[in-house]
This record gives C-alpha cells, sequence and structure tokens, in this order.
C-alpha cells in the first residue's frame, strides 16, 4: 500500500498541476479570444448572382464560389461520411477528443511526424473562423478554448453547418455545396455514395485530394472514408463495393448558367460595382433583372441565326488555323492529342465548335471534336455552299470538291443538325446587336451585344457607337409635324449640291436608288426613306430647331453637328439611345429611361433595392404629370411610393396628334416601304423603319407595336462596308421580325384609337392640297386640325413658303 500511495500522490498533484495551468492559460488568453456569438451572425463571402425577372440564373460574380447550406438541406449519407473522415465522435464529444489529442501528441513524440490529427470539427471552426494557419502551441490553445465557447454557445447542427459552409476545398470552392457545383456540375443532394466520400476527403489536403487536381490521391482517400464508414455502421459492404469501384468522373464546371445572356449580366455586374463598390462581389446578393429568359434566348438565337445568314452570302474565310506544319509523311499519324490540346482551349461560340479536318474524301470529311469524338460532314452538308469569299461583294467559284475547300489539320467550326448530323461552318466576322424593351417603363427585356461573349466581351448594344442613318429620320419628321409641316407636305426630291468647308470639297447626297423622283409628300419620303427630302426638309425646319426639339425627346445632343448632315442620321449613336427613342414613338409620346436592373436581394433575402421607373399612364390627367429625372429610388422613397399606391409618371416629351401621325407614317414603312418583309408576321400594328449608312458600314432596323419595341444593328467593328448588296431591310431587319415573331405571340393586335384634334380628310396625292369631290385619285390623309391643308390648285409647301433649291455652306 505505501508503495502505491507516492505515485498516487504525484498523480494528484499532477492532475491538479495540470488543471492550474489550463486555468492560468485560460485566465491570460480569455481576455483576447474573439466573441463567439458574431458566428450567429457570420457573413460569408458569397458571391453575387444575377438572375433574370422569372429567375433563371444568368451570371455569378465573385472570386469564391459559394453556395451556403442549412443543416438540414445537407444529406445524412453526406453527414456520415464527413463524420467518418474528420470526426466520428462529433455528436458525442464537447468540441474537444482528448483521446484524439492524446494519440496524436503520442505519435508526434514516437516518430516525429504527424499521423492523425487529433482536431475535432469544432476546433477546425474555431481555426477557420476565427485564427490563423500558423502552427504554434499558443494557437493550439486559443483552438481548444475556442472550441470549448463555441460549444457551449451553439448547438451541433449549427456547429456542423458552419464547417460545411465555410472550409477551402480547391478551385476558388468554399463549402460543400459549391464544391459539388464545381466538381460535378450538380448539388450535394445529387450526388452518389462515392461521390460524397470524395469531397468529404477533400479537406485534409484540398489542392491534392480534389478530384481535378489529384485523382488518384482522391480515389485513395475516398476508399479509406468508405471502408470507416462500414466500421462506424454507415453503409453495408454492399454499398462499399458498389461506391469502392467507382470511377472518378470529375471536371470543372462553372455557375450553372441557364441560358446566353452574358452581355446583360456584364451590365448588371458594372451598375452593382458602382453601388456597392467591392463588396457586390461577396456579400450574396441576388440581383434581379427585367429581362424575360424565354425572349433572351429568342433574342440571342436571332442574332446568331441571322449573322450567320448574312455570312452565308459572302463566302468561306478559310480556317481558323492550320495545325500541320509540312506535308505529312505517308505512314505518319496524326498528331491527335496535340490538336486536342488546341481544340481544348479553343472555346465554342455561338453553338459553332472548333473541329480539326482528320480525313478528307470524295463525298466529305472526317473532324475530331473537343469530347475525343470523330464526327462525319457530308458534301451537301454546308461543303458544297462554300464558295471562296474574296471581298464583301464578291466570292470566288462553287468548289466542285471536299479537297477545294479544307485541307487536313484546318481548324474550322462545325454544328449540330437535325438527325444528329453535322454541318460545315464557320464563325461570323460580323457583328450584331438587338435590344428589346417595355415602351411603357422602358425595361430591358432582352439584350443581346454581340454573337458571342466568349469571342468578344464588346457590349455593342450599349459601347458600340454607330451612325443610325436613316432611323433617325422619323425625329426629323417629327419635328417637322411639330413645327407646323404635314404628311402632306411637298418637298422637291432631287439632286444637291453642297460646299463643305470641313471635306475641302462638296456634298452630292443620293437616294440609296441613286435616283430622284420630284416633289414628293412628306409620308411618302419617309416611307421610302427619301434622303434629298430629308435634308431639304431639315434645311426648311432649321438645323437649330431639330437639335433642340430631339433634345427635349431625351437625346444627348451635346455633340450633335449643327448641320443637314444630321437628316441622314450621321451623329454615332448605341442601339440601346436608339431603341429607347423608339419607345417615345410606341407609347404615345412619353420619354423613358431604359433599366436593367428591377430588384437587389441580400443574402438573407431581404429588398434593399426595387425600380421604380417612370412609368406611362395613359389614363392619368396630364396636367399634374410631373417630370420624374431618377428612374431609382431609396428604399424610403419606395415606402412612401407603395402608401401612395403610384407608380412615377412619364413625362410626355411629344404631342399627342404629332406622335399618332408619324406612328401611322411608319406603319406605312411596313406595308408599302423598306420594311416589307415584316408583313409576314401578319399583323397590322407594326410600325418601324430602316437605317443604312454610307458604304454600307452599318444596317439598322427599329419598330414596335403597342406592347413591344426592337431595335437591331448589324456592321463590322473595324468599320469595313456590309457589301453593297447589304441594307437594314436585308441584314438587320430578318433579325428583328424573327425576334418580334416569338415577342408578340399570344398578343392580341392593339390599333390606336384617334386623338382629338385630328381630321381625316381627302387630299390631292400630287398636291397635297384638300381634294374635289370628284377626284377618283384622291386619298386620305390626317392632320392636325390646325393644319388643314387649303383648296386649290398649287403644291402645299409648309410652313416656311416655296421650296427653293438649296446652296449651302457649312
Amino acid at each position: 500500500m505505501k508503495l502505491l500511495r507516492w505515485p498516487l500522490r504525484l498523480a494528484v498533484l499532477g492532475f491538479l498541476g495540470g488543471c492550474w495551468l489550463f486555468a492560468g492559460i485560460y485566465l491570460y488568453l480569455s481576455p483576447n479570444l474573439p466573441d463567439v456569438e458574431t458566428l450567429r451572425d457570420v457573413r460569408l463571402q458569397t458571391p453575387m448572382r444575377v438572375y433574370t425577372r422569372d429567375g433563371e440564373l444568368i451570371g455569378q460574380f465573385g472570386e469564391q464560389k459559394r453556395n451556403p447550406l442549412n443543416y438540414d438541406q445537407i444529406p445524412q449519407q453526406f453527414v456520415q461520411a464527413l463524420l467518418a473522415a474528420e470526426d466520428d465522435g462529433f455528436f458525442r464529444h464537447g468540441g474537444i477528443d482528448f483521446g484524439g489529442l492524446l494519440r496524436a501528441v503520442s505519435e508526434l513524440v514516437l516518430t516525429g511526424e504527424k499521423v492523425s490529427g487529433g482536431s475535432t470539427l469544432t476546433m477546425q471552426v474555431a481555426r477557420n473562423y476565427f485564427l490563423t494557419l500558423e502552427r504554434t502551441f499558443m494557437r493550439k490553445f486559443n483552438e481548444i478554448l475556442l472550441a470549448i465557447e463555441i460549444e457551449r454557445r451553439l448547438s451541433k447542427e449549427e456547429i456542423f453547418e458552419l464547417y460545411v459552409n465555410r472550409v477551402f476545398l480547391g478551385h476558388r470552392a468554399y463549402g460543400f455545396e459549391a464544391a459539388s457545383q464545381v466538381y460535378y456540375g450538380k448539388g450535394i443532394a445529387e450526388l452518389s455514395l462515392a461521390q460524397h466520400a470524395m469531397l468529404a476527403g477533400i479537406p485534409k489536403a484540398p489542392s491534392r485530394n480534389n478530384p481535378i487536381s489529384g485523382p488518384e490521391a482522391g480515389k485513395d482517400r475516398r476508399n479509406w472514408i468508405l471502408r470507416r464508414m462500414v466500421t462506424l455502421g454507415y453503409i453495408d459492404q454492399a454499398a462499399y463495393d458498389k461506391a469502392v469501384v467507382a470511377p472518378v468522373l470529375a471536371s470543372q464546371h462553372g455557375a450553372r448558367i441557364s441560358l446566353e445572356a452574358q452581355y446583360a449580366a456584364e451590365m448588371a455586374r458594372r451598375q452593382m460595382v458602382e453601388r456597392y463598390g467591392m463588396s457586390a462581389y461577396n456579400e450574396g446578393y441576388s440581383v434581379y433583372t427585367t429581362l424575360d429568359s424565354k425572349l433572351q434566348q429568342v433574342a440571342s438565337d436571332a442574332v446568331v441565326d441571322g449573322l450567320i445568314t448574312y455570312d452565308s452570302r459572302h463566302g468561306y474565310r478559310g480556317p481558323e488555323q492550320q495545325l500541320l506544319e509540312g506535308a505529312l509523311p505517308p505512314d505518319a499519324a496524326l498528331p491527335l492529342e496535340e490538336w486536342l490540346d488546341v481544340l481544348d482551349n479553343t472555346p465554342a461560340i455561338a453553338g459553332l465548335e472548333p473541329a480539326v479536318v482528320t480525313a478528307i474524301d470524295e463525298a466529305g470529311i472526317q473532324v475530331l471534336l473537343a469530347d475525343s469524338q470523330q464526327v462525319r460532314i457530308e458534301w451537301e452538308n454546308g461543303l458544297r455552299q462554300a464558295r471562296p469569299y474574296i471581298s464583301e461583294d464578291r466570292m470566288g467559284s462553287t468548289p466542285t470538291a471536299p479537297a477545294d475547300v479544307v485541307s487536313l489539320g484546318d481548324l474550322i467550326r462545325v454544328k449540330p443538325g437535325a438527325s444528329n448530323e453535322w454541318r460545315f461552318a464557320q464563325v461570323p466576322e460580323a457583328q450584331a446587336a438587338l435590344v428589346s424593351l417595355n415602351p411603357d417603363n422602358g425595361a430591358i427585356v432582352s439584350l443581346v451585344g454581340g454573337i458571342g461573349f466568349e469571342k468578344s466581351k464588346f457590349n455593342r448594344a450599349t459601347q458600340a457607337q454607330r451612325q443610325p442613318g436613316s432611323n433617325l429620320k422619323p425625329f426629323l419628321y417629327s419635328a417637322a409635324l411639330n413645327a407646323g409641316f404635314t404628311a402632306a407636305s411637298i418637298i422637291n426630291d432631287a439632286p444637291i449640291v453642297m460646299e463643305d468647308r470641313s471635306l475641302e470639297g462638296v456634298w452630292r447626297p443620293e437616294n440609296d436608288s441613286g435616283r430622284f423622283f420630284g416633289p414628293t409628300r412628306l409620308r411618302w419620303a419617309l416611307t421610302k426613306s427619301r434622303n434629298l427630302v430629308s435634308i431639304r426638309l431639315l434645311q426648311q425646319l432649321g438645323v437649330r430647331k431639330f437639335i433642340d426639339y430631339a433634345q427635349q425627346l431625351g437625346f444627348d445632343t451635346e455633340d450633335f453637328a449643327p448641320d443637314l448632315s444630321l437628316a441622314l442620321g450621321t451623329h454615332a449613336m448605341n442601339p440601346l439611345e436608339i431603341a429607347g427613342a423608339y419607345a417615345i414613338l410606341a407609347n404615345g409620346g412619353f420619354r423613358v429611361e431604359p433599366f436593367l436592373i428591377q430588384r437587389i436581394d441580400t443574402l438573407a433575402g431581404e429588398t434593399v433595392f426595387e425600380a421604380r421607373p417612370p412609368t406611362v399612364c395613359r389614363d392619368c390627367d396630364e396636367n399634374a404629370a410631373v417630370a420624374v429625372n431618377p428612374k431609382e429610388l431609396s428604399m424610403e422613397e419606395i415606402l412612401l411610393a407603395k402608401q401612395r399606391d403610384a407608380l412615377p409618371r412619364a413625362q410626355r416629351v411629344m404631342d399627342e396628334r404629332v406622335n399618332f401621325i408619324i406612328d401611322s407614317i411608319l406603319q406605312d414603312v411596313i406595308k408599302d416601304g423598306t420594311g416589307r418583309r415584316a408583313l409576314v408576321l401578319k399583323r397590322g400594328d407594326l410600325a418601324g423603319k430602316t437605317g443604312t449608312t454610307n458604304g454600307p458600314m452599318d444596317a439598322w432596323f427599329s419598330g414596335y407595336n403597342p406592347d413591344v419595341v426592337t431595335t437591331t444593328w448589324v456592321g463590322f467593328d473595324n468599320y469595313t462596308p456590309l457589301g453593297r448588296r447589304e441594307f437594314g431591310g436585308t441584314a438587320a431587319l430578318p433579325i428583328w421580325i424573327n425576334y418580334m415573331r416569338e415577342a408578340l405571340e399570344g398578343i392580341p393586335e392593339r390599333s390606336r384609337s384617334l386623338p382629338a384634334g385630328i381630321s381625316y380628310v381627302r387630299i390631292d396625292p400630287e398636291t397635297g392640297l384638300l381634294a374635289p369631290a370628284d377626284q377618283r385619285n384622291a386619298i386620305f390623309e390626317y392632320f392636325r386640325n390646325e393644319h388643314l391643308p387649303e383648296a386649290g390648285e398649287g403644291a402645299n409647301t409648309g410652313p416656311r413658303g416655296t421650296d427653293e433649291l438649296i446652296q449651302e455652306i457649312f
């Protein structure tokens, strides 16, 4: 008994000494420990996500990919896999696994290496949220103390949730849901047992054990976890046998973007950074845009199809690269692995996939795709039609065999066709843009800034400054109607020669046809887009009066050149500006501001911003209307407006009667003018205007009905001509038609009511004057009551008097 007394005393003293030591360390360190309560309000760095108005994801921005989960959203099978991998006693211990700590210390003393970890999940939470990764005893003591405190304040489920959402898992993924999306392209609830075990093994060595960077090491770790799950009774032998032989199939996945809208998503990103600074990237904001997901996809398809159709009229420009250096020896194998590396680094653009030609025969070719698949393209599937490009106005001879078109090693483009067949293709060099708005409030319904964000991130819908050409004429004619001209005013369509000092010569503008048609009514001149009439009209109206009117409509006129070239749309603008102006024509004469962001929600679901744009109210008292300049209000203003139960009211900027008359003329553009192709839509409420600039370098079509306004543009980024047979009606209008066909589906036709103060009278089409009752070729025309034409002979030449030959010096 005496022999046991001293060891017992030493043990008791050692225990008491340890307690005193621990207490002393606690008293020393505890004042500096962070407040565990902050974990209840922890703000994970969660990326910003951008959605359409109906909730489809179109963009994700932020360095750290993170998708936080609640505990009840975590599959039980994954919970067990993670416990088997990291801390099977988690739900039993109080934050510290003393047995595990002693085992880790003894292994370190005996082997000099750290064989097994002694950290519990709670200790890892303490380290991940509060501490650095330095390896010191003091940090370890802090970790232990924090773990004890965390266990006192939080439930086990809360602690587990914190760990699952914070841990780094390679490839910029933080948290297991984000890792599941990155490695497998789907949520953690959709994964198999083998995939759950693979993910659970990553935290030990994120760079080495993840299934992309280290598939073999990750597989070894996975299989060890599966064996542990059997030992712990989480799974049976049959489940283990199935999971352990599962192949490691993982690849890099981005956010699950639902549709093509990168240009709009990038616009939203820029606006969010302007609003919130760099915190926009990591506060987990959900940004809901005004885009309609269905129509956005239709817009993207319409732009791609329109550009491919245009491109097919101008010939095949040759391969993007030739990968075979020199002639291939007769028995040499093709360098397929090298070609696959090139294909891996060549993105698909607008659905056009890169491919390398591996075989050619009389009936077609064989190509290698990026997924290692080799497919065949028959002669009739695009090869026979591939006449060589010489210039935008000229193509070479029709090929007679596939070898006339391609060579071995050519890097080309292909696209899937019907019945699993593939077609020969090329990425168009021309670009296009489409903007579609709700004319009543300016909400952007669809926006496409180019053929593919992968090819060019330059957003032509908002950043390209291009001459609108005749697309601007409706606003000149509106200014003229507002000043007292009528749709029946006669102006001479005849040659004009003007001295132009800026060009050190003379200016001889022409109509697109090169012909002149003499005295012409304004309605017919706009319908047929007569340039000479427009120039004379601007001269009679006065350049300054037109600029002032354009400013009233909302155009930025600061850089408008004060000369007659404005009549031909020479001032550069972007498609979004043009669409916003055409909204005035579509909505009856009210100015609306295009906007993209409808609502911003925080990670917690709280709405911190909601757009309340100035909106057209046709039944409201216009005398009570006030101009509302800002389209965005603070939350306080939003609440106040909701209490008033009223949206800000759009300001009228165009006389209702002028708007009615110009709309009727633009409907004639569709029925009898340069927009006749749109008759294929078989609607009576469409109006619009083509636009083509010198070269021609730009092709436009802007058109609308009372529900949708859309602008399309086609051109080259380097300002080269589109081809002498290309116009707004051939290049841009088909894109508009394909989009509007879907945008107006199910929407009934709407005709405009005749405003008060307008008369519809019979006139002589030759003179614009009132027609006698017995005149057989008389036509009807709309007039404001104060500008009714006179009866009698002679031409009605407008408020400026007779039309004179113009000799203008700039």
